[in-house]
């Protein structure tokens, strides 16, 4: 019994030795050039106080309460991001299956085998048949003499951090997809008020016609043309009904529900909501706050794991193993002390020739690790792009929307200008239809102006990473 302890006790410390061994680099995250600043920011107008955007809720900035209410139900309910959040719990199970090798596998079992030996006459008994009862209890355990396991756990956990930064990407998206459907629907109601106003304007001027032409002062085309204006103006508010009807069944569809179940209502006042001032911080920041970003680092960490896991395959593997139990041919014997058993011994075991199997996975790994560290600077560059796009889209729409404002105003005066012209008889009705379309086709762009802005500023708060840090990744929600 001393002789075995002796062996168990240098069996466990030549492995508890060995197992400070780790082969294969030591992760160190990917560098990157940052931008001290943004190019597009110059001019930018920052929020005050210069804070960050509300943590999680970054939609509240646009203080619409109707989009806070749907926001809300994306991540109750869509089911795009339920299957993420699966695929989290899957990489959550294999980072804990990775690290199951850490501890020995302990298995047991009874059975009762009756044999006889061979080269005996089947056509008579034979005495020497006998029966073996066996209740035994095994340990084995592979000690992780070069870092496979540990490396392997490194990697699980990477990607578990990983697929919690898709779950926010996944979640950031949605969000943002449905914020800018419900600011196109805002603006589709817009558009629905300013054609049914159009309208009316375009009765009062075929009324006016009519009358003209009754006292003999206008000619009868230009009544027929002041119908046509009003039954063109007419269909074209029509139009605008399909357009809004399936941007809030594509709203449905993101929080979860059919169609049919979901509705929401005209606006019955002018929507007039503009961009609201948005914090920018510095580039560096846009690293730790945008999940895509984190994901791909995260990645890239897992395959650097990975590296050390197929070198650790170029080194022996040390396993441990132990058996102890109750073996005899006789029941009523068979639990007594005398029947015990038990074998203990370690077994080193190393490929001699694979035919370059382990040097061609080992290549392949660090192959993986160079895509991965690729695939994340170049989401750091399109994440900067996303941000100076954006940026300047929101500047530029900005100047774009002051000029039109002054030109809807322009042409509203030179509606009213025309119609009185023409009530005194000094210009002909085409004028009349002439500037009224210019004025509509101004509301509609200034509209439209609107709505790109509207969208940008989504698309920007987007692009930042919406109130998102990576100190995130190992709480998701959800």
């Amino acid at each position: 019994m001393r002789a075995f302890n002796r062996t168990l006790h240098a069996a466990l410390l030549s492995a508890c030795l060995l197992s400070a061994c780790t082969v294969g680099p030591d992760y160190v995250k990917p560098t990157m050039d940052v931008p001290a600043a943004f190019k597009e920011q110059q001019g930018w107008k920052t929020a005050q106080p210069q804070d960050e955007l509300p943590r999680g809720k970054w939609w509240e900035v646009f203080g619409d309460s109707t989009l806070n209410q749907l926001i809300e139900q994306v991540e109750v309910s869509n089911q795009n991001l339920r299957a993420v959040e699966a695929q989290y719990r899957q990489a959550q199970a294999l980072a804990q299956q990775a690290g199951a090798a850490y501890y020995p596998a302990v298995t047991g079992g009874v059975s009762a085998t009756r044999s006889r030996p061979s080269g005996s006459n089947s056509s008579t008994f034979n005495p020497r048949t006998t029966t073996t009862y066996n209740l035994n209890v095994g340990v084995s355990w592979e000690a992780d003499l070069w870092g496979s396991i540990r490396r392997s756990v490194e990697a699980g956990t990477a990607n578990a951090e990983a697929s919690a930064a898709d779950i926010e990407s996944a979640k950031l998206s949605a969000q943002a997809e449905l914020a800018q459907d419900y600011f196109l629907l805002r603006i589709a109601d817009a558009r629905k008020t300013l054609l049914e106003d159009t309208v009316a304007a375009y009765e009062k001027s075929l009324q006016l016609t009519q009358n003209q032409y009754n006292v003999g002062v206008a000619a009868r085309a230009d009544v027929v043309t002041a119908d046509t204006q009003l039954k063109s103006a007419k269909a074209q508010a029509v139009d605008v009904g399909v357009q809004r009807a399936q941007l809030e069944h594509a709203i449905a569809i993101l929080i979860g529900k059919a169609p049919a179940e979901f509705s929401i209502a005209p606006l019955t006042s002018r929507f007039e909501l503009l961009p609201p001032p948005i914090p920018l911080g510095v580039p560096s920041q846009l690293l730790e706050r945008r999940p895509d970003i984190a994901a791909a680092e995260r990645r890239a960490a897992s395959a650097n794991a990975k590296i050390g896991v197929a070198e650790a395959a170029f080194y022996p593997d040390l396993t441990l193993s132990a058996e102890a139990g109750l073996q005899s041919s006789s029941l009523a014997k068979w639990l007594s002390l005398p029947s015990r058993f038990w074998t203990l011994g370690p077994a080193l075991a190393q490929s001699i020739f694979d035919g370059g199997l382990r040097k061609a996975q080992s290549a392949q790994a660090v192959a993986v690790y160079d895509q991965d560290v690729a695939t994340y600077r170049q989401t750091i560059l399109g994440g900067f792009q996303e941000v100076e796009d954006n940026l300047a889209a929101l500047r530029i729409l900005e100047q774009e929307a002051a000029l039109q404002d002054d030109a809807v105003k322009s042409a509203r005066e030179s509606v009213q200008i025309t119609t009185n012209q023409y009530k005194a008889g000094i210009v002909n009705f085409l004028n009349v239809v002439n500037v009224e379309t210019i004025a509509l086709d101004n509301e509609r762009t200034a509209l439209t102006i609107q709505s790109n802005r509207l969208s940008a500023a989504v698309l920007l708060i987007k692009a930042l990473g919406g109130g998102w840090n990576a100190s995130e990744l190992n709480t998701p929600k959800g």
